[in-house]
């Protein structure tokens, strides 16, 4: 079934919901969440979470689209921050876990390993220009 609904908070959900085993009418498919504060989440739900793929907006200008897992971060993603620099690569529990590309905001590519704030022996990426 399909609801547009206003939480007491303000916040606003429009998409699709379903009936859990116990009755409770929770998010479930795709859908829009719009918090007061400016946040918007679109994509899949499972279980009234943030579940599958999705695209969530902050109102700082940062920016993540990718996959989400328990309303977190987690498998493939790209995020980018306000000031434009990004993160492409592996997210475990909202935290940049694993093989990632880190573009700056000057261009330049570091890729490697991540391990939370953790980046040890990044390498950057050279472009070797063709004439």
């Amino acid at each position: 079934m399909k609801v547009n609904y206003i939480f007491p908070n303000g916040d606003r959900y429009e998409g699709e919901c379903c009936r859990s085993a116990s009755g409770v009418i929770t998010r479930g498919g795709s859908g829009k969440h719009t918090s007061a504060k400016g946040v918007i989440y679109t994509g899949e739900w499972h279980e009234d979470k943030m579940h599958g793929r999705g695209t969530l907006q902050h109102p700082s200008g940062a920016l993540y689209d990718g996959e989400f897992k328990d309303n977190m971060y987690h498998g493939k993603g790209t995020y980018t921050f306000p000031d434009g620099s990004m993160y492409k690569g592996h997210f475990h529990k909202n935290k940049l876990e694993g093989e990632g590309a880190f573009t700056n905001t000057q261009g330049l590519v570091w890729t490697g390993e991540f391990h939370g704030k953790a980046a040890l022996g990044l390498k950057m990426q050279h472009n070797t220009w063709a004439k």
